[in-house]
């Protein structure tokens, strides 16, 4: 786009991954600032992983009224562990392998306040290795006031995975009960909190949810706007997912099929046309799974066999639609899915 400007962030020092005692992941968050003195939109971002151990990064747009908070987090510029969220900021942009430039869609940008900084959550996988890192972020702006762009927002639906060990694989962490407390000491008593809400929030079980290679979920969509691009996330075992607007209903619209998913190439996919959805309307996603895959690829047929649940290692798993979408021409904002049962805000709208 015209009159376009290139940001670099990169921190001063490298980071080297380090997990908690009994895993084999690290999620590390760094603050940095793009010293922007104008309200921008970010129509761009290009982050640079730099390492094999990167196994996915988020970055969130810290506003001017988090940046004390964010700047005590950093710790004198040290960054900070942050499992599952970065804990302030909202979502600005995924990178996952198989990127490069993401360039949002045309006509749109993330709006980005003069005076905002940028948290970097990169997530290490450390099955991958455990060398020094040093990743960089570039991101183009453009004034707002002379850009007249729609500003884009993000938001996730979710679903949760129970994946059993597959026929004739056996072992402690098979049960499911012992690999949720197993991921508890990974990764905090939150971590099992996340897994018991996103059940509850998609009415089953917390105790006994139906397990198998495939899950789904269904969420109320909460504002009007139109849909304009989908993001699958899933880890290792993932080999397929589905997004249905309005599913079991005369009026089912299937968004996404992608039925040849690949961790090492987590492409986006732009809808043919903007898709509409109205306050009331529901989203479905669908994941399926190969279990098998746990036995068989390097990263993991040495670890021990586990009932695979949502989690924030690279051997657990998610089922992640990232959506983004512009709100309706009265310039309505918020969460699309508001009962997807994810921990923060993601949704960002123009002041």
């Amino acid at each position: 786009m015209k009159g376009a400007h290139v940001i670099t962030l990169q921190d001063s020092r490298s980071y080297t991954p380090h997990a908690p005692k009994g895993a084999t992941d690290d999620y590390h968050c760094t603050l940095v600032n793009p010293q922007l003195t104008q309200n921008s939109f970010i129509i761009g971002s290009h982050f640079y992983p730099n390492s094999p151990e990167v196994h996915h990064a988020i970055l969130f747009e810290v506003p001017p009224s988090q940046a004390a908070e964010a700047r005590a987090a950093d710790k004198g510029g040290m960054g900070w562990t942050c499992f599952g969220e970065a804990g302030v900021g909202q979502w600005l942009a995924v990178w996952a392998p198989g990127h490069g430039l993401d360039m949002t869609p045309k006509g749109t940008g993330f709006y980005f306040p003069k005076g905002s900084m940028v948290v970097m959550q990169v997530h290490y996988n450390l099955l991958e290795g455990d060398k020094p890192t040093h990743v960089q972020l570039k991101l183009q702006t453009v004034p707002s006031a002379s850009a007249h762009l729609n500003p884009l927002q993000l938001d996730l639906v979710l679903a949760p995975p129970d994946v059993p060990c597959p026929s004739g694989v056996h072992g402690p962490l098979c049960n499911r009960a012992a690999s949720l407390a197993n991921l508890g000491k990974q990764f905090g008593p939150s971590a099992i909190s996340f897994v018991d809400g996103l059940e509850q929030s998609c009415g089953r079980s917390t105790v006994d949810p139906p397990g198998g290679d495939t899950t789904s979920c269904t969420t109320p969509v909460g504002v009007s706007g139109k849909i304009l691009r989908i993001q699958p996330h899933m880890h290792l075992l993932g080999v397929g997912m589905k997004v249905t607007l309005n599913p079991g209903t005369p009026q089912a619209k299937v968004l996404l099929n992608d039925t040849r998913y690949d961790f090492d190439y987590q492409r986006y996919f732009d809808m043919p046309q903007p898709v509409t959805v109205e306050a009331g309307d529901s989203i479905q996603v669908t994941c399926t799974y190969n279990p098998r895959l746990r036995q068989e690829l390097p990263q993991l047929r040495k670890l021990q066999p586990r009932y695979v649940t949502w989690g924030d290692g690279s051997s657990d798993e998610m089922c992640l639609a990232i959506i983004s979408f512009i709100g309706n021409s009265s310039g309505n904002s918020g969460n699309l899915a508001p009962g997807a049962g994810v921990r923060v805000k993601k949704s960002r709208s123009r002041p």
